[in-house]
């Protein structure tokens, strides 16, 4: 099938108006551009007749071979010029280059990070600098683009950090910028701008949202309610289920707003700032790790990957022995994880394996390891949407917008999307008594869009008997640090099942973003040191721009050639049980969150055992070429006479594949291990920033999601777990939500008898 064959339309996410102000000057303007052009660069056919500051000249017999190559894997007709159209076009030349840059710039970095891309571009503008840089007194867009690409080709292999640093940061930059917006890129890849086996979209569910009308007075609004919730994610909508269900009057209020799914799944550059926090990816303070949150209505759940996966046992007698808190070990937790479960119809019925979850099943089978299907909350149904990241059209995952958040509008919750907190407010006569929230209301504009100019804003204070923040582990430890909380471990323990990327290319065309995304998962590996920590082996979404850019940059040509490969590739990463956690904490200027967070050396280990076993199940599966996401590694690339695995089972050790090549190549891998800072490691899970514990002098909220030194104030999302889950969190999230907001209810409903009690006494007495 081809991009043409999907037989619906989606609708336009229209992004907000980018900042007027220009963040960099035209001297900034031209280097990036002269970078960006040299990574994914305009390739000329032959020598002469060349502007070589614009394109990068190839003999022609190279040129011409790397065409051929392309338009094999791509199944053109030789006289189709698609081919070389991709060839000859670069990162700059789109016309969104200068748009995504501006954004990412003066919306989503911080101002260190700003500073340093500022200064170092001034510095390449420089004689001095230049020479310093490069070993060129001509400033970096003088020189010939081969030029170039040989600069940023030595600052990957330099002893110098700051230059293997910057190599990783511009290399990746312009390639998912490029993969974004080239204009050739779906018909090369055969990839549809949706999924192709996806049914119209249903109307979803009709939320009605609270608007707020415009007014000149500079008084605030103000709106009361018994619970208010503040995120609408996993375990923000898993409350509010709960408690409206039980009774209570619940408000949920999102800063982020409601799509319905014939929106989805959303353009990779509109995903990133409607669907992903931070435009769609934020870099600890030392780049080590690309953290990916969902910041959406129905948050995380919104955006992850269907898998479905209960805390094993290990996990659950760690937070019960080490951290104190025994009902993990209980039945009226396991009766919520199920629960959970149970409403969003999680099972592994009707799962049909892609490519690349099937290779890791049988892989594993065939080495004999421990490996299973991954149960997906989709009702039980057949789910073959693998841009479900970007949003689910078809509703078949059954997240928080389909169930939890539409069963507490059933049952009286009302919802206020667009509205950002600023603070948690407390009373004046009593500290530590929190009585609502303050913050800024922004409305859709005329159209019911976010790009128009006529919205309205409006600060709003919203009053609450009691308030439950589930803005999750990123997001819930900067609001309580904003708002005067000082307990210590507020931001800290971080844990983020930190992975690393294995790619498999094939014979054959695999078309890996079709199928479930993670429907397998190898667990052989899973607890390493014996104390419940090791490394999980599962699938990776394959979208380009999500999946391409991971892996080392070898220079322009061979990038293009890389990509044009990823119709025949199959993804995967290596998760660690993390044992050792960062922290989060809020800028000192704006406030916006920083993550102090690098992979421990301990869970390094795990990572890259994870690596090699991940391409020991690809080797006996017959992969032709094996990438991993490490730097000064290179692929291994099957001899094309090797048609067979070559496995050993040896008596008291692992499985090993014996083939000399390839086992040369494993002992590169572990030999070169994770060079810093050149290897960049990823996220999509988040936990622990806010843990549960038996004390303030270990922990940030108690057994029942209280926030210690306070009343009335709760948090129910993934940044309560003790330490890190070991699989995917949304469950583990979803049924300490509920436990929580039970208790919560159980809770107000012995203050209404008292209440009632009390009243009828005071009656009796008078009588």
């Amino acid at each position: 099938m081809s991009a043409e064959d999907t037989t619906y339309n989606v609708a336009d996410t229209p992004l907000p108006p980018a900042p007027q102000e220009d963040p960099l000057n035209p001297e900034q303007w031209r280097i990036l551009s002269a970078v960006a052009d040299t990574v994914v660069p305009a390739l000329a056919h032959g020598l002469k007749g060349t502007d070589r500051l614009l394109q990068h000249p190839l003999r022609e017999e190279i040129y011409d071979a790397a065409g051929k190559r392309i338009r094999a894997l791509a199944k053109f007709n030789d006289g189709d010029e698609t081919a070389e159209r991709y060839l000859r076009e670069s990162a700059a030349a789109h016309p969104l280059f200068k748009d995504m840059i501006t954004r990412m710039v003066a919306c989503n970095m911080s101002d260190t990070a700003k500073n340093g891309l500022l200064f170092i571009l001034t510095a390449l503008n420089t004689r001095a600098g230049a020479l310093l840089l490069t070993g060129h007194t001509t400033p970096f867009y003088g020189l010939p683009v081969r030029d170039r690409e040989k600069v940023i080709l030595g600052w990957g292999q330099s002893r110098i950090p700051l230059l293997r640093g910057l190599s990783r940061s511009f290399t990746a930059l312009s390639r998912v910028i490029w993969l974004r917006t080239s204009p050739t890129l779906e018909a090369v890849l055969g990839y549809p701008r949706a999924p192709v086996y996806a049914q119209a979209a249903p109307m979803g569910y009709g939320f009605h949202f609270l608007q707020i009308p415009p007014s000149t007075s500079a008084e605030a609004e103000v709106i009361e309610t018994d619970v208010l919730i503040v995120g609408s994610g996993c375990g923000g909508a898993v409350a509010a289920k709960t408690l409206a269900e039980a009774g209570q009057k619940v408000l949920v209020v999102e800063k982020q707003y409601y799509w319905t799914p014939e929106h989805f799944p959303m353009g990779e550059r509109e995903a990133g700032q409607h669907l992903f926090g931070n435009g769609g990816v934020i870099l600890s303070d030392d780049s080590s790790i690309s953290v990916v949150t969902g910041t959406a209505w129905g948050g995380g759940g919104t955006v992850n990957w269907s898998a479905s996966l209960q805390p094993q046992g290990f996990v659950r007698r760690e937070w019960a022995q080490k951290f104190g808190l025994t009902h993990f070990t209980g039945s009226a937790f396991q009766a919520d994880l199920d629960a959970v479960c149970d409403r969003m119809g999680v099972s592994t019925n009707n799962i049909t394996h892609n490519k690349g979850n099937l290779a890791l099943l049988e892989g594993a089978r065939k080495l004999g390891w421990s490996a299973k299907a991954v149960a997906q909350n989709t009702g039980g149904e057949v789910h073959h949407d693998g841009f479900c990241t970007r949003g689910c059209r078809t509703c078949g995952k059954k997240g928080p917008t389909v169930t939890f958040l539409p069963d507490a509008a059933d049952a009286g919750a009302t919802f206020m999307e667009g509205f950002e907190v600023s603070r948690i407010l407390f009373d004046e006569r009593d500290a530590t008594l929190a009585t609502g929230v303050k913050g800024i209301w922004t409305s859709r504009d005329g159209t019911g869009g976010l790009a128009g100019e006529d919205r309205t804003r409006r600060e709003v204070i919203i009053k609450a008997k009691r308030t439950i923040i589930s803005g999750g582990s990123v997001y819930t430890p900067i609001l309580l640090q904003k708002s005067g909380l000082s307990n210590k471990h507020i931001g800290r323990h971080l844990h983020l099942h930190p992975v690393n990327m294995v790619a498999a290319v094939w014979d054959e065309d695999v078309r890996p973003w079709e199928g479930p995304i993670l429907s397998t998962v190898v667990n052989e590996f899973e607890n390493i040191d014996g104390d419940g920590y090791g490394a999980k082996l599962e699938c990776t979404t394959m979208l380009p721009s999500s999946f391409l850019p991971l892996f080392e940059w070898q220079g322009g040509l061979a990038f293009k050639e890389f990509t044009a490969k990823m119709r025949r590739m199959t993804g995967y990463i290596s998760l660690a049980r993390d044992r050792y956690g960062g922290r989060i904490y809020p800028d000192a200027k704006d406030g916006r969150c920083h993550i102090q967070y690098t992979p421990n050396a301990y869970d390094q280990k795990h990572i890259l055992e994870g690596v090699v076993r991940l391409a020991e199940i690809l080797y006996v599966e017959g992969a032709k070429e094996i990438y991993a996401a490490v730097p000064n590694l290179g692929p291994f690339v099957r001899p094309s006479a090797d048609a067979d695995s070559k496995v050993s089972m040896h008596a008291n050790a692992s499985p090993s594949v014996t083939d000399p090549a390839f086992a040369a190549w494993i002992a590169k891998v572990r030999s070169n291990g994770f060079p810093s800072p050149g290897t960049g490691f990823f996220s999509a899970h988040q936990m622990g920033s806010c843990r549960m514990g038996t004390s303030p002098k270990n922990s940030v909220v108690d057994y029942r999601g209280r926030v210690w030194g306070t009343q009335n104030l709760y948090i129910a999302d993934a940044s309560v777990f003790p330490s890190a889950s070991g699989v995917n969190p949304m469950i583990t999230n979803m049924g300490i939500a509920r436990g929580i907001a039970r208790g919560i209810a159980e809770e107000a409903d012995r203050e209404n008898v008292g209440r009632f009690t009390a009243v009828n006494t005071g009656v009796k007495a008078r009588l």
